[in-house]
């Protein structure tokens, strides 16, 4: 048999991030058995590096090492050299993040692990230049020494003591569950979440904690949410509305193309890392609409609808997915890849796109262009650094002409900018994160317009098609080019069937409820563990590493498990023979103590407890065509526990609906409730409900003050 490390094999995969790496020196393996064997049977240290293709220091560490014929040289002699794609394979990275954090105390990509060749880690880190700098070992000099301590018996020892060190770290972390039969979290829980937030929010700048960078947090800005429609406590609103001010007027926000870059890198919002992720504009198109159903501001509306647009324009497939990501970097005027070249400007730049000389300075002082400049090399990240009055007051302009002149400022300076090199696109389709988008879309059919659906229906067919396997109801991963790849984790399935129950909600189509519940039923049937009491990320039967993996906090994605628990919730109403609830209990009570002793890293479990102890607002509509009265009563009223369970009047068609879910009877949702003269709606929460009545606001003022 030939030897698979002999070239670099990233040329057979179809990750856009693999195959970046396809044409360096480095003989780099996928994650696959034919590497993994090689290390074994030649008893080599495997040096492991996870990255992303949209991740800047990833392409620094290719640009400084990989590329390097020396490094080559020695990564090919005396390791196993393999490249993962997180965003593939969120298992592996979970495991090895999660060592480097507890050894290191941070983590972040390129992750660079050094394993034995069973998997176990004994040296780990992130970027590391090739020559040493500012604390920092040189990667090169980092190599020859591993190497060399590898085929010293004694050092070989320590090393070995080392990786199942902390491998124990890793598994005990990861796999560790509290002794059930403690209590699930009590009704406090979202009141006491919220105070916690509340001592770390950065009064100043926005956002959580004193000090760059500053991330998205849209999973705490619902739990401040909707503990502000709880108590009408104004701090919690304005909490939120300072830190959605922050990224929507700030740097983080792309104001000529729509959409928003991964983080900013100071403490007031204004530098980001270019990155645009698929995942942060779906949550953050969420949390605006929340946001603008609360304050009835229209800037958070126009942040959605221009990034709904965005992503429809450059991360959705001609057949319907969603792609994953665009690259930080792209081509400057010297043709050199740079960080932010595509989205940065100059007064000049500026004064050459736009001919008149007073829409250039309307467009500088309004998106804060200086010669100066905030960011590298005198160039600009723009951000809203003057308001329209303001400008009217400084030109001399009535506030209408500034607005008109900016509109078309603004467009021609995104005509123009469509012209410089682009950023690289990521297209993978990746069942979770489009799951994600879904929601997103779904939400935004519902508070804005009911077009909406229609991007995210084409999604969902185009993730059906290629990712679903109906026979055995299992997910594939990825899609990419055709090719299809990796087994669905949970984040596939729980993301998705919240994202495919949203889209019923939103369009009343009971084929994607269908598809909800069968998603649900995987999980239960591959991810639950009854003994353990908990809900893994890896399913049952898969592959066998070093950990098996939970997701409890929220990272840069939402907590998988709580949106697991989230969706289960909403879900029972419609299967309430199936165990939807009992996991959920269980797995609140599991996890409760830490929870409640930590709620700022579990802002997802903690909105899924207190949906478990408040329960739902259940608004069952009985229509064959909602009434726009009913549409925009839904749009304007922000109820975070709200759960549409539309079905038909038409009697027939409705016995049509249960025999496609394979209903014997009606869910109690739906059971007793039929149309009474024309369109009705049922509100109920906890087994009462109010009279039947054909207005939606009736339904929701009568539970509102009475339950």
């Amino acid at each position: 048999m030939s030897d698979p490390t002999a070239r670099n094999r990233l040329d057979e995969e179809a990750s856009p991030y693999l195959r970046q790496h396809a044409d360096n020196p480095v003989n780099w393996q996928p994650w696959d058995e034919a590497a993994l064997s090689k290390a074994r049977e030649e008893d080599r240290p495997i040096f492991l590096s996870v990255g992303y293709s949209a991740c800047h220091w990833c392409h620094v560490m290719e640009d400084e090492s990989f590329e390097d014929e020396a490094v080559a040289e020695v990564l090919n002699e005396h390791f196993v050299p393999i490249k993962v794609d997180r965003e593939e394979r969120p298992d592996l990275d979970s495991i090895y993040q999660t060592v480097c954090q507890a050894v290191t105390g941070r983590g972040g990509w390129p992750l660079s692990v050094w394993l034995t060749p069973e998997g176990k880690p004994f040296y780990v880190g992130t970027y590391f230049p090739r020559e040493a700098r500012r604390n920092m070992p040189g990667f090169l000099s980092l190599l020859e020494n591993v190497a060399e301590s590898w085929n010293d018996p004694e050092q070989r020892e320590e090393m070995a003591n080392r990786a199942e060190q902390w491998t124990r770290v890793a598994k005990d972390q990861l796999e560790d569950v509290e002794s059930p039969g403690e209590d699930a979290p009590g009704e406090d829980i979202l009141s006491d979440a919220a105070g916690s937030l509340m001592r770390s929010v950065d009064a100043e700048y926005g956002g959580f904690g004193n000090s760059g960078p500053k991330f998205p947090q849209e999973a705490r800005l619902h739990v401040l949410l909707r503990a502000f429609d709880r108590s009408g406590r104004e701090g919690f609103r304005e909490a939120v509305t300072a830190n959605l001010d922050a990224m929507g007027d700030g740097g983080l926000y792309d104001h000529v193309g729509g959409g928003f870059h991964r983080y900013c890198t100071d403490r007031d919002w204004t530098v980001p890392h270019f990155e645009k992720m698929l995942y942060d504009n779906a949550e953050l198109s969420r949390i605006f609409l929340a946001g603008y159903q609360v304050t009835g501001e229209e800037r958070y509306r126009d942040r959605v609808e221009e990034t709904l647009e965005f992503v429809t324009r450059e991360l959705q497939h001609d057949d319907g997915g969603f792609f994953a990501t665009l690259d930080a970097q792209s081509a400057n005027a010297e043709g050199e890849q740079e960080e932010g070249a595509f989205y940065v400007w100059t007064p000049e730049q500026v004064q050459d796109v736009l001919d008149d000389e007073t829409d250039a300075e309307l467009f500088c002082d309004r998106y804060g262009v200086t010669s100066k400049g905030n960011f590298e090399n005198g160039q600009t990240v723009l951000t809203l650094s003057a308001s329209i009055e303001q400008l009217a007051e400084d030109h001399d302009l009535p506030e209408a002409e500034v607005e008109a002149r900016l509109a078309d400022a603004k467009q021609t300076i995104f005509e123009a900018r469509e012209e410089r090199p682009r950023p690289r696109r990521d297209d993978k389709v990746l069942a979770g994160w489009n799951g994600l988008m879904l929601s997103a879309f779904a939400e935004a059919a519902i508070v804005l317009d009911k077009g909406y659906a229609e991007p995210a229906e084409q999604a969902l067919a185009f993730v059906r098609e290629h990712l679903w396997d109906e026979e055995s109801n299992r997910l594939t991963r990825r899609f990419a080019d055709g090719d299809v790849k990796g087994e669905g984790y949970l984040e596939d399935y729980a993301f998705l069937a919240r994202g495919a129950f949203d889209l019923y909600q939103a369009t009343g189509d009971h084929a994607h409820l269908d598809f909800a519940l069968d998603l649900a039923r995987t999980i239960e049937r591959e991810f639950w563990d009854s003994e353990q009491e908990t809900v893994f990320f890896t399913p049952a039967g898969g592959e066998d590493l070093v950990a098996r993996p939970q997701e409890l906090r929220d990272q840069s994605t939402p907590s998988s498990l709580g949106v697991t628990l989230d969706v289960l919730l909403s879900l029972s109403h419609f299967a309430p023979e199936d165990d939807f609830e009992t996991v959920v209990e269980s797995v609140l009570t599991t996890h409760g103590g830490r929870i409640e002793s930590s709620p700022l890293e579990y802002a997802s479990l903690v909105l899924a407890a207190d949906r478990w102890n408040t329960g739902d607002l259940e608004l069952t509509l009985v229509a064959d065509e909602r009434p726009e009265e009913w549409r925009e009563t839904l749009a304007e009223t922000y109820l975070p526990l709200r759960l549409l369970a539309p079905r038909p009047a038409d009697e027939e068609t409705f016995e049509g609906w249960l025999a496609d879910l394979d209903c014997d009877e009606a869910p109690p949702v739906w059971a007793d409730r039929e149309a009474r003269d024309g369109p009705t709606v049922y509100a109920c929460k906890q087994f009462t409900c109010s009279p039947p009545t054909d207005s939606v606001r009736e339904a929701i003022d009568w539970a509102q003050e009475n339950l």
